[in-house]
């Protein structure tokens, strides 16, 4: 009997866009299906903890110069759907733009580690804003959102971007209009063509935008919620179809993207329990860092205030992986410029003992020992470290004290990580205070959270969360 093709040929033979169109439309079947009593606790409650985070950091981000001056110059048509914090109901379209550039202007929202950017950033703003113009259930609304998430972050897992992009508003778009087309009641295979469409939609967005602090990076997340919506409501108009798109846009263009990943281990490995959250006003790649400077604090410098314990270090030096490194600025001009700049999350986390949104708007001349300390602090990758991904997000700090000590510590993955310090429920609540100005709004986002998934119609609660929060004594900084 003649031997079959070797499983080398077979990989070439393999069309990328009949893989990417045959795992997109398993993709929308499941989640047609998917039951919420189906979902395991452990995922509900994951769920509910990732909403509470949201609804918080969109509501401080709100709060910011930036967004503000945002909201001045947006036309804003009368609608249901809430701009949260801003005391405005507006067109759906305007709330989910207007939410999701506040939920990441001070780079608080949570992320998954595998996916290696923001699922929920792509997706819980327009769904939530459709949800409350259609009065969804609150039932639907959970499933509309787990759905997101999970279309999301699984698209970010299939894609590797080519070096230089930024993951905003690209395979996270795909969640949006996978959620959106759930609460358009649409069947499995229109989910599929929301979800292709939605893959023909990216941003193809430069990591330095980002570096140079241009407020373009959060306007990608704005225009991922309207695509998100504008897929689903092609789908439903039922002029779109699965082509395999995103074999050619995330793949082609933007990267590689392998198909597999869409349905691997579909509803038994979730996502979203992959996540992190995040304490630090700042990106991701700069939190390991910034929790090893304060580890040094504590352990080192304890006694020390001030200009005074910047004058004790002599030296930092901050080992990482390839993804962090470019992140080695010690100058910024800009609010955002500072938070990608990992000497600005270490000296800030070394003189403050933590990395605040409002500390990124100060000026050299406001705060000399600030940037006199970011500028000793070098970034270099170790191809170790990048070795290691993306299961672990590796850290290295070496610092050399003004005595003579030579200090190094190491961190497998940021504080807060699924795998290292994973916030809880009751450890997520202090942090959210802290940013929030109190424990009171907090519960009361809590309550929102927990009660949301149960309620006829989840319009009146999300509605509620327009109301403008009180500002604590010191709000959040931020600029547009």
């Amino acid at each position: 009997m003649p031997a079959g093709p070797s499983e080398e040929l077979l990989a070439v033979a393999r069309d990328p866009k009949a893989d990417a169109r045959e795992r997109t439309g398993d993709l929308a079947h499941w989640a047609a299906r998917l039951s919420w009593t189906d979902v395991p606790e452990a995922v509900r409650e994951r769920l509910s903890l990732v909403l509470l985070d949201t609804f918080a950091v969109t509501l401080a981000g709100a709060r910011t110069e930036g967004q503000r001056r945002i909201r001045a110059a947006w036309p804003q048509p009368a609608g249901d759907a809430p701009v949260f914090g801003a005391d405005v109901l507006a067109h759906v379209d305007t709330a989910a733009y207007l939410n999701a550039t506040a939920l990441v202007c001070s780079e608080l929202d949570e992320g998954g580690k595998y996916a290696r950017g923001h699922p929920a950033g792509h997706a819980f703003p327009p769904i939530l804003a459709l949800a409350a113009s259609l009065g969804s259930t609150g039932e639907l609304t959970a499933r509309a959102l787990l759905v997101g998430y999970e279309v999301a972050a699984r698209h970010g897992r299939a894609t590797a971007l080519h070096r230089g992009v930024h993951p905003h508003g690209n395979w996270g778009v795909t969640g949006a209009a996978a959620g959106c087309a759930l609460l358009l009641g649409l069947p499995a295979e229109r989910i599929a063509a929301a979800i292709d469409t939605a893959a023909g939609l990216p941003v193809a967005g430069h990591f330095d935008s980002a570096l140079d602090g241009h407020r373009v990076r959060d306007a990608w997340m704005g225009a991922a919620a309207v695509s998100g919506l504008a897929a689903a409501r092609l789908a439903a108009a039922g002029v779109v179809r699965n082509t395999g798109t995103a074999a050619l846009s995330l793949g082609t263009l933007l990267g590689t993207f392998d198909a597999d990943a869409l349905t691997d281990r579909l509803g038994e490995d979730w996502q979203i329990r992959h996540n992190y959250f995040k304490r630090h006003a700042s990106c991701s790649y700069t939190h390991p860092a910034a929790d090893l400077a304060l580890q040094l604090r504590d352990q080192h410098l304890g006694d020390r205030k001030g200009g005074q314990l910047g004058a004790s270090v002599a030296e930092l030096r901050i080992d990482t992986h390839a993804l962090a490194a470019p992140l080695n600025r010690t100058t910024w001009d800009s609010s955002l410029g500072a938070m990608f700049s990992i000497p600005y999350a270490v000296a800030t986390a070394l003189l403050d003992g933590a990395v605040a949104p409002a500390t990124a708007d100060t000026t050299e001349a406001e705060r000399p020992e600030l940037f006199a300390l970011a500028r000793k602090v070098t970034v270099a990758e170790d191809p170790e470290l990048t070795a290691r991904l993306p299961h672990e997000r590796a850290t290295r700090l070496t610092a050399v004290l003004d005595d003579g000590l030579r200090v190094r510590l190491e961190a497998p993955h940021p504080v807060g990580d699924s795998d290292h310090h994973p916030f809880t429920a009751r450890t997520l609540s202090p942090v959210l205070a802290g940013l929030l100005g109190g424990t009171a709004e907090v519960e009361r986002l809590r309550d929102t959270a927990d009660n949301l998934f149960t309620t006829d119609d989840v319009g009146p609660l999300l509605r509620a969360l327009a109301a403008p929060p009180p500002c604590p004594a010191a709000a959040p900084g931020g600029s547009a």
